[in-house]
């Protein structure tokens, strides 16, 4: 299975964004911030598909999904999603031929 780099800075909820992955068989590696992240990408070394999701914090969370999809995000999620949205998502740009290649 694919390798998902998950970016999320609420500890508990990456938690069980991870665990549920792990459990569709996917390899998951972890980043508590965008800075982190984007470490974590470079390390990876390759052109990977883009899934950004926001809950707005302060502002509308389109705002955030809009500025995600015009700076290269393949594809963007609203929260609250549930699970089988995002696993829809994911297997949605996992299947999608792009010079992305396998995440």
């Amino acid at each position: 299975m694919p390798r998902i780099l998950i970016i999320e800075d609420d500890t508990s909820l990456r938690r069980a964004l991870r665990l549920s992955l792990e459990r569709s068989g996917h390899e998951i590696v972890e980043a508590g911030n965008g800075r982190e992240g984007i470490r974590r990408l470079r390390e990876m070394g390759t052109k990977v598909p883009i899934l950004a999701t926001s809950g707005g914090g302060r502002n509308n969370p389109r705002d955030y999904l809009y500025i995600a999809r015009h700076l290269g995000a393949n594809q963007v999620l609203e929260k609250p999603f549930e699970i089988e949205t995002l696993r829809t998502a994911i297997a949605t740009l996992l299947a999608i031929p792009s010079e992305a290649g396998p995440a």
